[in-house]
């Protein structure tokens, strides 16, 4: 008995001796943060007139609707008259082309040998849900200034991004600024439903052979309350998950609601099971890819009991995964999530329908494919009376996975940072989809981020109620805007 409790001691002390020597030894894998680089000081901004002219950015009214036809085409017109008159110095500066209606502007670099660098912010909004609107505090295209926030539908999503772009470049023009690296904005018309636009534009880059050092665009924020270190945080996305949808199909006699047949002969109740039967092949959770490197940094940073868990995946990755998949958002960057979301039958109440179909929409994750979720879900329903196929929209894979130690990475990090020294620097894993997932045929690197400080409750307002920005943030974005092209291409 002696002997067994010596052994066991000795393994209890071996074990927690390896924990503390893995937990001391821990260290992420290399993720730059710009120490090194000179920043550019950013020019002095007049953020009161920048949320006036965000304000009227606001009040034309670029809604992307599923149907184009619905668009108001006449809007984006406007928009870029107005951009045309609001920032005549960048528009002197730069050369304009339009493609449809989406916009690519060049600001000519002194050196050609230089690499280019790509910025983003699209001009379309989503619309407001009909019956939503009395939920407003301010009328959601009214662009209302009040308490030092501008309120309506775009002022984050993305139409604060490209007044600060703008605004930037306006302020950087009319102090002289000469790029020695040419300086590419591409802003789409569409992105909220497809992105031609930004495809459009990168087809005509690599036309012409352009391979960027980096594209920035919307995607991660600078996270206020981030989990671990209760912090600010940049969350810089450097991927962001593929998009599919699989359409259900259960073929039925049809009939009567009165006389109905056994149920497996009964169109939606086929259905239904089919839809519980892939919804129940959920895809299993996985801490790897920008998500790994994510949760390395901010338990590195936090210590502790994070860190101990977080080196010691080996033993506590349960632990870890667990805690991860209490919240949504978080449990969305480990696996490729499967939401149903439209169900169709009959026309009428009290006949049965021939054909009953359901949508079932994915995220893919960046390890897995189109191919794959398609195969697991026809395994899933093998043994119903169902076929399961790609809508009429095309998959669109996750994009590649970009670099947290090159150059472009670091030049974000190192202007995120001299905002604010003591930010913690993060990769993240964009969940939605953004127009810059065009641009990796010609970017070194893509990165997703929006320099804007957000607590997590307050992403609910992105394409839902009651959407505004703060003045401190819009000016916040336009000096990381300034700072990061200066230093970039000065």
């Amino acid at each position: 008995m002696k002997k067994w409790v010596l052994a066991l001691g000795a393994g209890a002390v071996a074990l927690v001796g390896t924990v503390a020597a893995r937990t001391a030894m821990f260290k992420p894998d290399a993720v730059g943060d710009g120490s090194g680089i000179t920043v550019a000081q950013a020019p002095a901004v007049d953020v009161q007139a920048a949320g006036q002219h965000l304000s009227q950015a606001v009040q034309i009214q670029t809604i992307s609707h599923q149907n184009p036809a619905e668009n108001q085409v006449g809007e984006w017109d406007k928009l870029h008259s107005w951009l045309a008159s609001t920032y005549p110095k960048a528009h002197a500066a730069m050369q304009k082309e339009l493609l449809g209606k989406t916009l690519v502007y060049t600001w000519p670099g002194s050196d050609p040998a230089a690499q280019p660098i790509i910025v983003m912010a699209h001009q379309d909004v989503v619309p407001v849900t009909p019956g939503t609107e009395k939920d407003w505090k301010h009328a959601p295209f009214a662009g209302t200034i009040v308490d030092g926030e501008v309120w309506g539908r775009g002022t984050i999503d993305d139409k604060g991004s490209l007044v600060a772009l703008f605004e930037a470049m306006e302020a950087l023009a009319g102090q002289g600024f000469k790029p020695k690296r040419t300086v590419i904005l591409v802003s789409g018309h569409d992105e909220e439903a497809g992105g031609s636009g930004a495809m459009a534009a990168a087809k005509l880059l690599a036309s012409r052979k352009v391979k960027a050092l980096f594209t920035i665009d919307e995607g991660g924020i600078i996270s206020t309350d981030t989990p671990m270190i209760n912090g600010p945080a940049a969350l810089i996305g450097i991927a962001e998950k593929g998009y599919m949808t699989l359409r259900v199909t259960a073929n039925a006699p049809g009939g009567h609601s009165s006389a109905p047949p056994l149920p497996n002969e009964i169109g939606t109740v086929n259905l239904a099971k089919a839809v519980l039967a892939i919804n129940a092949k959920q895809f299993p959770m996985e801490l790897r890819g920008p998500a790994e490197g994510m949760v390395s940094v901010l338990a590195a940073k936090a210590g502790g009991a994070s860190k101990v868990a977080v080196a010691n995946r080996w033993l506590l990755g349960g632990v870890v995964m667990s805690k991860m998949a209490e919240s949504p958002a978080s449990a969305a960057m480990l696996h490729t999530t499967i939401a149903p979301t439209m169900l169709t039958g009959s026309p009428k109440e009290n006949v049965l329908p021939q054909s009953a179909e359901a949508l079932v929409n994915y995220r893919i994750a960046p390890w897995n494919t189109s191919k794959e979720v398609l195969e697991r879900a026809r395994e899933a329903t093998k043994a119903l009376p169902v076929t399961v196929e790609f809508t009429e929209r095309a998959p669109r894979e996750p994009s590649p996975v970009s670099s947290t130690s090159s150059p472009g990475w670091n030049l974000i990090a190192a202007s995120a940072r001299a905002g604010q020294p003591n930010l913690v620097i993060a990769p993240y894993l964009v969940v939605g989809g953004t127009d810059s997932r065009s641009m990796a045929p010609v970017s070194d690197d893509v990165y997703r981020f929006m320099p804007i400080s957000l607590a997590g409750g307050d992403i609910k307002m992105l394409h839902g109620t009651n959407e505004h920005v703060s003045l401190v943030n819009l000016e916040s974005m336009i000096k990381f805007y300034a700072r990061l092209i200066a230093t970039a291409a000065g």
